[in-house]
């Protein structure tokens, strides 16, 4: 799950199947009891019809909760944690920050740093696409050392430049303006 829209279809899921919960967040729900068997199935094909996956094996749950809550600080927050990642996911997990790089890694076949990096990456095409921000205002808002570094990382993740990446969008609409 990574979306409020995801959040949402789970609780109506959960909710049509008569299960009481205590929380639901990005990939977690915490259930009130334990559930029969019928109903896990019955869940799991009802997430499944809509796109979702009901997840058993503690190494997938546990890379989801990464990926979410990588997904969750790049896009959702405004503000990055002012702690490396490491730390802040080792916190925010409750995890020994080697466990989770090495089930994440031999799992997903990339490292942590490069999957957030992907994800910052992402983020700035968003930031650009808006126009609202500076490339300045966007490397101090996604905690870059310095533009160059940023531009540096998106060029190389990209193979554009952030100034020409922003172009060629804003040249893309305004030929959809024009037909």
């Amino acid at each position: 799950m990574v979306s409020l829209r995801c959040k949402m279809l789970v609780k109506a899921e959960l909710e049509k199947l008569d299960l009481a919960f205590t929380n639901i967040e990005l990939g977690e729900v915490q259930l009130v009891e334990n559930i029969s068997e019928i109903k896990r199935g019955q869940l799991k094909e009802a997430l499944h019809t809509s796109g979702l996956e009901l997840m058993d094996d503690k190494n997938a749950i546990l890379i989801e909760r990464i990926k979410n809550t990588i997904v969750e600080m790049v896009h959702y927050t405004d503000d990055l944690p002012g702690v490396n990642f490491s730390v802040f996911l080792s916190k925010k997990l409750n995890q020994d920050y080697q466990l989770l790089s090495e089930i994440f890694s031999k799992t997903k076949g990339i490292t942590i740093e490069h999957f957030i990096i992907l994800h910052k990456i992402e983020r700035v095409k968003e930031l650009l696409m808006y126009d609202e921000l500076t490339l300045t205002e966007i490397s101090y808002k996604l905690h870059y050392s310095s533009v160059a570094h940023l531009s540096n990382q998106f060029k190389k993740t990209t193979g554009l430049t952030p100034s020409f990446f922003k172009n060629l969008k804003n040249k893309e609409r305004s030929n959809l303006e024009n037909l």
